[in-house]
C-alpha cells in the first residue's frame, strides 16, 4: 500500500530535483562528508529522507538567491561590451586550469579549440573559456584573452614559454546594432584583465549584449534576449553554476510554469507560439547560422576530460527545457563544461544538476534583459 502511494504522487521538478540530488549524494559521496554517519547508514537515511520527502536541503534552498557561475570555486568571470554597437564579449577565467569537454548540437556553430578537448587528445586543462558576439569575427577576442594570460605565466608550458589555452564560441548578432564593431582582441584582454569573482552581471551584457530570441517570424517580430547566470549548492559542498548567451531562433520558456517568456510576436505585439508559425511557413525566415545559444558550466567535482565531455552533453537538456525549439538548423547550440575539482560526485549527479542549472540560467537571462534598438524585452510584454 506504501508503495502505491508513492508511485501515485506527483512531483513538482523541484521536489524531484531535491529528492534526485539527495539520492545521487547518497550514491556518489565519501560516507566521511555525510555528516559523520557510516557509509552504509548514510546511504540509508539519505535514501528514506528523499523518499519521505524530509531531504535535508529543501528543493527552493538549492538555487543559491542571485547565484552566478562564479560560486563555482576557482571560476572569475569577466564582461566587456559596446552598448552602442550591441555586442560584447564573457570570459571565463579558471584560476587553476580545468578539465572541459564540450558539446555541439545547432548546425552553424563558430567555435575555437574545440578538437583539443577531445578525450584522446594531450591538452588536459583549459585556463579560460570565451563566449563572445561578433559572429566568427568576434572569435579574435580569445587572442585578446591569451594575451592577458601569457603576460601573467598562465597557459600550457612548452618549454619556451607558455601557450594559453581558451576554447570559444560565438553568438550571431551583427545584425543587431552595428554589424561593423564586432568583439576584438582589445575587447578580450580588457574582459579577462577585470575578471573577479562578483557576481556576474545578466541581461545585456557581455556575449549577451546583442542577443535577441523568437526569429522564426523574422527579426522585426523577434524580442531582445541577453546573458544569464545561475548556481545551485549541495550540502557537501558540491557547486554547480552556468553562465549562458542566449540568441536563439526559438522561443524561450519556463520550464518551472511552462509560461512563454520570449518569442515571435504578431501583428498586436504579443507572443505566439513558435510551433505555429513553423507550421504556417513554407521557408524560414532567418537565414541559417544567424542564431545560437553558447554557455559554460561548471562545478567544483573532481572529473577528467572524458567525464566533463558527458556532463556538456547532458548539459543541453536543459536548452531543451527552456528553447523551443532548439539545436536547429538555424542555430549553433554548443556547451562547455569545467570541473575546478576538490568534491566527489557522479557524472550522473553533475549532469543533471547542470541541465537544471543551465535551464534557470536561460530563463534569468531573459527575465534580466532590456528591450533594445526596438524590440521590447520580456520586462517590456509582462509589464503591459
Amino acid at each position: 500500500m506504501y508503495d502505491q502511494e508513492m508511485d501515485n504522487r506527483s512531483y513538482s521538478r523541484r521536489e524531484f530535483l531535491t529528492k534526485a540530488a539527495m539520492l545521487g549524494l547518497a550514491a556518489a559521496v565519501p560516507g566521511s562528508l555525510l555528516a559523520g554517519a557510516d557509509p552504509v547508514s548514510a546511504q540509508e537515511s539519505a535514501a528514506s529522507q528523499a523518499a519521505a520527502g524530509t531531504a535535508a536541503a529543501p528543493a527552493d534552498n538549492l538555487f543559491q538567491p542571485g547565484g552566478t557561475i562564479v560560486d563555482v570555486p576557482g571560476v572569475k568571470v569577466g564582461q566587456m561590451q559596446d552598448l552602442k554597437a550591441m555586442t560584447g564579449c564573457t570570459v571565463v577565467v579558471l584560476e587553476e586550469g580545468s578539465p572541459c569537454g564540450v558539446d555541439v548540437r545547432g548546425s552553424a556553430p563558430g567555435t575555437r579549440e574545440t578538437d583539443l578537448l577531445n578525450p584522446i587528445n594531450m591538452v588536459e586543462k583549459v585556463n579560460a573559456i570565451v563566449l563572445t558576439g561578433g559572429s566568427a569575427f568576434g572569435l579574435d577576442s580569445a587572442s585578446g584573452v591569451m594575451r592577458f594570460l601569457e603576460e601573467q605565466g598562465i597557459g600550457h608550458p612548452v618549454g619556451v614559454g607558455v601557450v594559453p589555452i581558451v576554447p570559444a564560441a560565438v553568438i550571431f548578432d551583427l545584425s543587431f546594432g552595428s554589424a561593423k564593431v564586432r568583439p576584438d582582441q582589445k575587447m578580450g584582454y580588457e574582459a579577462a584583465k577585470i575578471a573577479s569573482k562578483n557576481p556576474v552581471k545578466q541581461g545585456n551584457a557581455g556575449a549577451g549584449t546583442g542577443a535577441t530570441v523568437g526569429k522564426l517570424a523574422g527579426g522585426k517580430r523577434a524580442m531582445k534576449g541577453g546573458l544569464g547566470s545561475a548556481s545551485v549548492r549541495l550540502p557537501n559542498g558540491l557547486v554547480v553554476g552556468a553562465v549562458v548567451a542566449v540568441n536563439a531562433v526559438g522561443q524561450v520558456q519556463d520550464p518551472v510554469t511552462g509560461e512563454i517568456l520570449a518569442g515571435a510576436r504578431d501583428d498586436q505585439g504579443q507572443i505566439r507560439d513558435a510551433l505555429s508559425w513553423m507550421i504556417e511557413q513554407s521557408a524560414p525566415p532567418v537565414p541559417s547560422g544567424t542564431n545560437t545559444t553558447i554557455a559554460v558550466v561548471a562545478s567544483n567535482a573532481n572529473l577528467n576530460k572524458t567525464q566533463a565531455n558527458k556532463v556538456a552533453q547532458m548539459a543541453h537538456n536543459g536548452l531543451a527545457k527552456s528553447i523551443f525549439p532548439v539545436h536547429t538548423m538555424s542555430d549553433g547550440d554548443t556547451i562547455f563544461a569545467v570541473a575546478t575539482g576538490g568534491v566527489d560526485a557522479s557524472v550522473n549527479l553533475v549532469g543533471t544538476l547542470s541541465a537544471e542549472v543551465l535551464a534557470a540560467a536561460v530563463v534569468n537571462a531573459i527575465k534580466a534583459a532590456e528591450g533594445a534598438e526596438g524590440l521590447p524585452a520580456y520586462r517590456d510584454l509582462a509589464s503591459r
